[in-house]
């Protein structure tokens, strides 16, 4: 299949130039490659980062409690 793309922003030409430059790549294929990722098509897959190795672990700690009120006082001296 064969595009021809109009009116590319200047700053997407001049990205993907960079790209292509420091990967030692083409700009078509590194159109290709950007065309895929955003269509969400491409064989690799980014790293999902959920919480469920977290979630649920907190607990409760009065000093930090005591320490977060203290950030949320407000110092009258500061705001003349």
């Amino acid at each position: 299949m064969q595009y021809t793309l109009r009116n590319i922003p200047d700053v997407v030409d001049l990205a993907l130039r960079r790209r292509a430059r420091e990967q030692g790549k083409s700009l078509n294929d590194v159109a290709l490659e950007t065309l895929a990722r955003g269509a969400g098509v491409t064989e690799h897959r980014p790293r999902q980062r959920d919480l469920k190795d977290i979630a649920g672990t907190w607990h409760h700690d009065r000093a930090f409690d005591r320490a977060l009120a203290d950030q949320h006082k407000i110092d009258r001296a500061l705001w003349k």
